[in-house]
C-alpha cells in the first residue's frame, strides 16, 4: 500500500470544471447518480462534490439526487443479510416510519446523503424511493409523490421529464440510472406486493415491479444510439444525457429485449 494518497488531486473547482467541460449548463436541473469513491482523492469529500455540482449549476440550477431508504421494507425480502423468520413480526411492529426529514438513504451512496442533509434541501414523501433537490424547482419537482408510485408516472422522475432534466451519471454506471424505471411503467410489467411501515403501522401496498436488471446492456445500446456527453471527473468517468431521450430509448428497448409478462407477484410471507 503507497504511503501517500495518488492522484490526481480534485477539489470543488475541480469538479465545476469538469461538470462545465462536459456541458453541464449554469440553470440547468439535473438528476445525478453518483460515486464518490469512483472519483479519487477528493478534498473534501463528498461536501465538496456537492458544493462543486451546486457551482456549476449556478443560482438558477436544481440538483436532484436519489434519496431512496430501500430498508424500510419487508424483512422476509431481505437478502443482506437475511434475518431469522422469528424476527419478523417484530420487526414489522417496530420499524420506525418514514420520516423525509430524518431517515437516511441506503444504497445509493454518500452525495445523495449529503444533499439529503444540505440546508434548503426538499425531499419527496415516497417511503422507499424518495428523491431530495435543492434549487429553485426543488419543491415542484420533490411534490405529489405517490405512496403506490416508486418510480413511476406521480413521481419526481415524470416531473423531471416534463421540465427537461438531464441525467449526469458521475462515477455511476447505467445499472443505476432511475430513468429507465420510469419507462418500466409505461410498458407491460408484473405487479407486486410491497410490505413497509406506514402511518398507521404495518401496511401492504400493491406496486408495480421494478428491476434494473439489464440495465447495464440497456445503456450500452442508448449510448451507441443517442447522443451522450462523455468526459471525466477526477478518474471517474461522466455521462450526461436528456432524461427524456432515455425514458423514451428505454421504452422501446424493454419492451424488445426484456418483456416480463403481466403476472401478480407474491413476496414470502
Amino acid at each position: 500500500m503507497p504511503d501517500t494518497a495518488n492522484g490526481p488531486l480534485i477539489t470543488r473547482d475541480t469538479v465545476s470544471a469538469r461538470l462545465r467541460a462536459l456541458g453541464v449548463e449554469p440553470g440547468e436541473i439535473l438528476l445525478a447518480h453518483s460515486s464518490l469513491s469512483s472519483l479519487g482523492w477528493v478534498c473534501g469529500g463528498a461536501v465538496a462534490v456537492v458544493q462543486g455540482l451546486l457551482d456549476a449549476l449556478g443560482p438558477d440550477g436544481t440538483l436532484v439526487v436519489p434519496a431512496q431508504s430501500g430498508d424500510l421494507s419487508d424483512p422476509a425480502v431481505w437478502r443482506s443479510p437475511p434475518v431469522p423468520e422469528e424476527w419478523w413480526e417484530t420487526i414489522r411492529a417496530t420499524m420506525p416510519r418514514y420520516d423525509p426529514r430524518t431517515t437516511p438513504t441506503r444504497g445509493v451512496g454518500v452525495i445523495p446523503e449529503t444533499v439529503r442533509t444540505w440546508p434548503g434541501a426538499l425531499r419527496s414523501a415516497h417511503p422507499q424511493t424518495s428523491f431530495a433537490a435543492l434549487g429553485p424547482h426543488a419543491a415542484e419537482i420533490v411534490a405529489g409523490h405517490a405512496p403506490d408510485c416508486r418510480l413511476g408516472e406521480h413521481s419526481p422522475l415524470a416531473r423531471l421529464e416534463k421540465l427537461g432534466a438531464r441525467v449526469l451519471l458521475l462515477g455511476a454506471g447505467y445499472a443505476s440510472c432511475t430513468a429507465f424505471h420510469l419507462a418500466e411503467y409505461r410498458i407491460p410489467a408484473p405487479l407486486v406486493e410491497v410490505g413497509r411501515p406506514g402511518p398507521n403501522g404495518w401496511e401492504r401496498v400493491t406496486e408495480v415491479s421494478i428491476s434494473s436488471d439489464r440495465f447495464d446492456e440497456l445503456g450500452h445500446d442508448f449510448e451507441r444510439d443517442r447522443p451522450v456527453l462523455r468526459g471525466t471527473v477526477g478518474v471517474a468517468d461522466a455521462r450526461l444525457f436528456p432524461l427524456a431521450d432515455a425514458v423514451a430509448y428505454a421504452e422501446r428497448w424493454l419492451a424488445v429485449h426484456r418483456p416480463r409478462e403481466d403476472e401478480f407477484l407474491h413476496p414470502p410471507v
